[in-house]
């Protein structure tokens, strides 16, 4: 567990190309964390397998409509964001909003209010990319995450099913923060 201190220094910086293995690592263990109950353990891998792979990493860093960062907290990462610019949300909208991908922190983080510091981040972000609104998928049973999803102000727009595998998807909320 990390040790709070009043004088943490927070910082939030983009990951560099030569940190691909380090995200992959903190990206496959925050997912188990969040989700690895959401499906069978084979299921999880094969997921994980697939799906957070240094190359995959590799690929979606070199993507100019993605921003990848790490949160770090007295020089240690406890977390990570990815926000993709200009993705509708639904066929109705236009494009200038961004999708927050991803938002996890490490476990021996939580509590310290590091989710709404990069959180809040990603919104401006956001903002200095012209963007109307955040929007996002989240498992209908992280209900931390949606009770921090609801505390920033974002609201239920559809459903989508998260598929962790050929047998198993999971119900997830797409959620919605007009900017």
């Amino acid at each position: 567990m990390f040790e709070a201190t009043k004088e943490m220094k927070i910082r939030i910086r983009k990951i560099a190309p030569n940190e691909v293995e380090i995200l992959a690592e903190i990206a496959v263990k925050t997912f188990i964390a969040s989700h690895g109950s959401s499906a069978s353990e084979t299921d999880i891998q094969s997921y994980i397998a697939e799906k957070y792979t240094v190359q995959q990493f590799e690929n979606e860093l070199n993507n100019s409509a993605s921003f990848y960062y790490f949160i770090c907290v007295d020089g240690q990462i406890a977390g990570f964001s990815k926000v993709v610019m200009n993705v509708s949300p639904n066929e109705k909208s236009e494009s200038h909003f961004a999708k927050l991908e991803r938002l996890y922190l490490l476990e021996e983080f939580y509590d310290l209010k590091l989710g709404h510091e990069l959180f809040q981040f990603n919104c401006e972000l956001a903002k200095q990319h012209s963007q109307k609104g955040i929007w996002l998928f989240v498992w209908t049973e992280n209900h931390r995450a949606i009770r921090f999803y609801n505390k920033a102000g974002f609201e239920i727009i559809g459903s989508h099913n998260f598929k962790i595998s050929e047998n198993h998807s999971n119900p997830n909320h797409q959620l919605l923060l007009q900017l």
